[in-house]
């Protein structure tokens, strides 16, 4: 992303922070993204408690986040069912969570940024976990 910038201005300036939250059936793992304007700024693993500071969060079992990653490395960006707004918006595989409502309305005001920051995995060589 950071080195994308022209591709994201046009999207505009998004200020979020996402909590990605992937439960697995022995453990929970937790990132936490920093989008400043046109960069993403931060990406670190959090707490639980850590999470729930961010704007957002998306939690979801980790077949289904492999599922999601499985298409973008596929198609080289998510495609139809497994785009986060379709994930998050059906609510079934992954959810949209906060306390917040300015913060959740974020997931729906830079939805895109998120969606052309997590496509960019199709880019990279990624090692699974299936635990």
């Amino acid at each position: 992303m950071n080195h994308l910038e022209e591709h994201f201005r046009l999207l505009g300036e998004a200020d979020m922070t996402v909590a990605i939250v992937v439960k697995a059936p022995a453990y929970t793992f937790t990132v936490q993204l920093v989008f400043e304007e046109l960069r993403c700024e931060g990406v670190d693993a959090v707490t639980s408690d850590e999470a729930k500071l961010a704007d957002f969060q998306l939690v979801g079992d980790l077949g289904s986040w492999n599922a999601m990653f499985d298409d973008i490395v596929t198609n080289g960006a998510a495609s139809g069912d497994f785009t986060i707004n379709s994930l998050a918006l059906r609510g079934n595989r992954i959810s949209c969570e906060g306390a917040d409502p300015m913060g959740l309305d974020k997931f729906s005001r830079f939805n895109q940024t998120l969606q052309d920051f997590l496509d960019g995995a199709a880019h990279l060589d990624l090692t699974r976990s299936t635990e």
